[in-house]
């Protein structure tokens, strides 16, 4: 029996607002900015890349480049996409500390 693999596309699967602070939130632990800009991008396509470009005021393709995995966005593009989603980012002290 042969195997078959098919692309996941976590965009196809945040239909809440739940959904992406759990996603963003996941990202975040991991630690590693790459992911988090990657999962941004996911939220984005997932809410319509064009209008997030549009209320973030930057340029559809230029924010697809940026968001990608091996994108290099800058902070100022992150805190506006973040703004045009909706979403704020909150720090907290560790449980432990």
């Amino acid at each position: 029996m042969a195997l078959t693999i098919e692309a996941w596309d976590p965009s196809e699967h945040l239909e809440t607002q739940d959904d992406v602070v759990a996603y963003l939130n996941a990202a975040l632990e991991d630690g590693d900015p790459a992911l988090l800009q990657a999962a941004l991008g996911d939220i984005a396509k997932a809410r319509g890349m064009s209008s997030i470009a549009r209320e973030a005021g930057v340029g559809r393709e230029s924010l697809y480049k940026s968001l990608r995995i091996d994108g290099n966005p800058s902070w100022q593009t992150i805190t506006k996409v973040l703004a045009a989603l909706d979403i704020r980012l909150e720090a907290k002290a560790p449980a432990n500390a």
